[in-house]
C-alpha cells in the first residue's frame, strides 16, 4: 500500500480485506462511541471526524479502490479536513442505519388532547349511602373563553396564518451529511405548533382561549356506595386542548357515621342491650332498622353475644340486585347499682339458682395454664 497521511483501515479497526458489511458495522460502533452528542471528551470531535472520513472513503467502492491502489482517494466535497462537517444529531446517525428513510419527524402539528381531570370530595349521610341520592357538587374548571369562543382573538378579528410554517405547525430543517440529505421535522417555535398567530388578543382571556369558571354539577350517588369510593362523571372536567374532549370529574365520597348502626360489608350491625329479666324471661323488642322498626322476638335464656339476623335490611349491593342483612347482637347488661328492694329480689333469686358451671373445655384450659405456670418454679 502506498504511503498516505491516514490509515483508514486502522482508524476503523478492520483489515484491508474487510467486507462492506464489516466496514459498516465497525463504523457504526465508532460513530456511536465518538459522536459529540454522546461523548463530551474534547478529543471525541476530532476522532469522530476521522472515523467519518475513513468511512466515506472505504464505503465507496471507487474511492476505496483508488485508496488501495494509490494510497489516496478523491475526497472532494468533504471539506478541508472535515472542519465544516455538520454533525447533525445522534438520532440522525441512528436513523441512517435503522430506518425512517433518512428523515426524522419529532412531532406533527399539535394534536387534540383530553383536558385535565377535576377531583372533589363530598360527605353524605349513612342513609344516603345505603339508598343512593343526588348531590350538587361545586367545582372550578377551565372552559372555552365565553368572549372569543376559544380562538384567543378579540371578537371580530381572526388569527393570522403563521408565516414561518405556513399554518402547518411544523418546520423542516434539511442537513447534508456524509450519508446523504436528512430532514428533521419539529414544532414551529413561532406559533408553538398551532399554525396560527394571534395578532389581536382577546382582552377577556388574554389570548389563551380559555377561562376558569365556577360550575355546579349534579352527581348521582349509587345505592350501596362505601366510604372512600370514587364516582366518575365523564366530560365534566377541564376543557380539552386543540379541540380535544373535556376531562372527567372524580368525586370521592366520605360516609358519615350513624348514631347506632355500623356497617360490615353489605350487612348492618345493631347492638341490642338487654337487662337480666329480659334475657332470662325473653321479650319482644322494637329494633330500629334503616326501613323502620322491626319487632324482634328474643327467646328466654338468651346469652350475650347471640346474633339474630333480619333479612334484607342491610346495604344495597352495587354489583347486583338485593341487599345485605341487619345483624342484631345481644348484650346482657349487668346493673351497676341496685336499690334495697332490687337487692332483696336478687338475693332471694340467687338462693334458688344453681351456681354457674364452668364448661369442661374451660376447666381443661385453666388446668393447662396452671400447670404451665407451676412448671416454671
Amino acid at each position: 500500500m502506498a504511503n498516505n497521511k491516514r490509515d483508514y483501515y486502522n482508524i476503523l479497526g478492520v483489515g484491508p480485506d474487510a467486507s462492506g458489511e464489516e466496514i459498516k458495522k465497525a463504523y457504526r460502533k465508532l460513530a456511536f462511541q465518538y459522536h459529540p452528542d454522546r461523548n463530551k471528551d474534547k478529543s471525541a470531535e476530532e476522532k469522530f471526524k476521522e472515523v467519518n472520513e475513513a468511512y466515506e472513503v472505504l464505503s465507496d467502492p471507487q474511492k476505496r479502490s483508488n485508496y488501495d491502489r494509490f494510497g489516496q482517494a478523491d475526497v472532494s466535497g468533504m471539506g478541508a479536513g472535515f472542519e465544516d462537517f455538520d454533525f447533525g444529531n445522534f438520532g440522525d446517525i441512528f436513523d441512517a442505519f435503522f430506518g425512517s428513510g433518512g428523515a426524522r419527524s419529532s412531532r406533527r402539528r399539535r394534536s387534540a388532547e383530553r383536558g385535565p381531570d377535576v377531583h372533589r370530595k363530598i360527605q353524605i349521610s349513612f342513609e344516603e349511602a345505603v339508598f343512593g341520592c343526588e348531590k350538587e357538587v361545586d367545582i372550578d374548571r377551565v372552559e372555552t373563553c365565553s368572549v372569543c369562543g376559544g380562538t384567543g382573538s378579540e371578537p371580530g378579528t381572526k388569527p393570522m396564518t403563521c408565516p414561518d410554517c405556513g399554518g402547518t405547525g411544523e418546520v423542516r430543517r434539511t442537513q447534508r451529511s456524509l450519508f446523504g440529505v436528512f430532514t428533521s421535522i419539529a414544532p414551529c417555535k413561532r406559533c408553538g405548533g398551532t399554525g396560527q398567530i394571534i395578532t389581536n388578543r382577546c382582552t377577556h382571556c388574554d389570548g389563551s382561549g380559555k377561562e376558569k369558571r365556577k360550575r355546579t354539577v349534579t352527581v348521582g350517588i349509587p345505592a350501596g356506595i362505601d366510604n372512600d369510593n370514587t364516582i366518575r362523571v365523564s366530560r365534566e372536567g377541564n376543557m380539552g386542548l386543540s379541540g380535544g374532549p373535556a376531562g372527567n370529574l372524580y368525586v370521592t365520597v366520605s360516609v358519615a357515621e350513624h348514631d347506632f348502626l355500623h356497617r360490615d360489608g353489605r350487612d348492618v350491625i345493631y347492638d341490642l342491650p338487654l337487662n337480666f329479666a329480659q334475657a332470662a324471661l325473653g321479650d319482644e323488642i322494637q329494633v330500629p332498622t334503616l326501613d323502620g322498626d322491626f319487632t324482634l322476638k328474643v327467646p328466654a335464656g338468651v346469652q350475650s353475644g347471640r346474633i339474630f339476623r333480619i333479612k334484607g335490611r342491610g346495604i344495597t349491593y352495587l354489583e347486583r340486585q338485593g341487599r345485605g342483612d341487619q345483624l342484631v347482637v345481644i348484650h346482657v347488661v349487668t346493673p351497676t347499682s341496685l336499690d334495697e328492694r332490687q337487692r332483696a329480689i336478687f338475693q332471694e333469686l340467687s338462693e334458688t339458682l344453681e351456681p354457674a358451671e364452668v364448661p369442661q373445655e374451660s376447666k381443661g384450659f385453666f388446668d393447662r395454664v396452671k400447670g404451665a405456670f407451676g412448671s416454671r418454679r
